[in-house]
């Protein structure tokens, strides 16, 4: 139970996202917030030849209620999304950012314990638009598959296929 005070200090702070320990009840809780763990981690990546295709870092940040990516490819390259569970629409999404593209997906998980999410990728360098899709699969040796597939009319094609490996000795905790 949270005193006067303490309520008043939290509508206050609230833009800043931050309220005192216990100040308010941790809102991002249950099955659905928690869909996509299986993705948390440090992650080497690579193609399905075994070739590394770079690094991937997916933490849990605002009391739960995001993961943020953090991408570097080999090349230098980088991106970030931040991905989330919307309770009033029952819905993942994913927004991705990088110097080449934004990417606007959102579903969930299918019934096989695959995350599916669907919407479309802007090209920023010519302003292009295609739909666009992904699927984030938990590999029984407990590496993710993550294929993103792209459609500019009714065909899809292949757009980045990416296997990943936790960083050794790392061992994510359940929520």
């Amino acid at each position: 139970m949270v005193n006067a005070f303490g309520q008043r200090f939290c509508a206050l702070v609230f833009f800043l996202g931050a309220c005192p320990s216990g100040a308010q009840d941790a809102p991002c809780q249950g099955e659905d917030y928690r869909a996509f763990d299986f993705w948390r981690g440090t992650w080497t990546v690579a193609d399905a030849a075994g070739n590394a295709v770079g690094t991937n870092t997916i933490s849990v940040g605002e009391a739960g209620c995001v993961l943020q990516e953090s991408w570097r490819s080999t090349a230098g390259n980088t991106g970030r999304s931040l991905n989330y569970y919307d309770p009033l629409r029952d819905v993942w999404r994913q927004v991705w950012v990088s110097g080449g593209s934004i990417i606007d997906i959102e579903g969930g998980p299918d019934d096989h314990g695959s995350m599916v999410l669907t919407g479309s990728i802007t090209y920023t360098g010519n302003a292009t638009r295609q739909d666009f899709r992904g699927r984030w699969t938990l590999l029984p040796d407990g590496r993710v598959r993550q294929f993103f597939e792209q459609s500019a009319g009714s065909e899809w094609s292949p757009w980045f296929e990416g296997f990943y490996t936790r960083v050794a000795d790392q061992v994510v905790a359940p929520r």
